[in-house]
């Protein structure tokens, strides 16, 4: 009995760390995902980060897009339409913020579903601190 509890308390550390682990090789595959699809080109994860040309970001960073979007339940939908066909210049609820005023579609770069996922990654990151 003491043998198998001490079995126990050795393996509880390494159970609690495997969703940190997931969760760093899910962020992992999806910062490689969005590379892929070229995201980064106008986004970035963190506000305030500068892309390699030392400019601003296109488009909001995605901490912004997930405090924007917390609680909505149809966001993830929402989102996935708006990355799949593109945002309209006109009713830019980013405009001030950022230096692009509209999403260009992106149907040959990602597949719906791989914009769902990104999305869904997306909208999971913890609040801006």
């Amino acid at each position: 009995m003491t043998r198998t509890l001490l079995l126990l308390a050795a393996a509880l550390p390494v159970a609690l760390a495997q969703p940190a682990l997931a969760a760093n090789d899910n962020d992992a595959v999806m910062k490689a995902l969005a590379s892929k699809s070229g995201c980064f080109t106008c986004h970035h994860i963190e506000p305030g980060s500068k892309g390699p040309n030392g400019m601003a970001p296109v488009g909001p960073d995605w901490q912004d897009v997930a405090d924007k979007y917390r609680g909505n339940p149809d966001a993830v939908d929402a989102l996935t339409h708006t990355v799949m066909t593109g945002s309209n210049p006109y009713a830019s609820h980013w405009k001030g913020r950022v230096s692009g005023l509209a999403m260009p579609p992106n149907a040959v770069a990602v597949t719906e579903a791989d914009a769902r996922r990104l999305v869904q990654w997306i909208l999971s990151m913890p609040p801006k601190q």
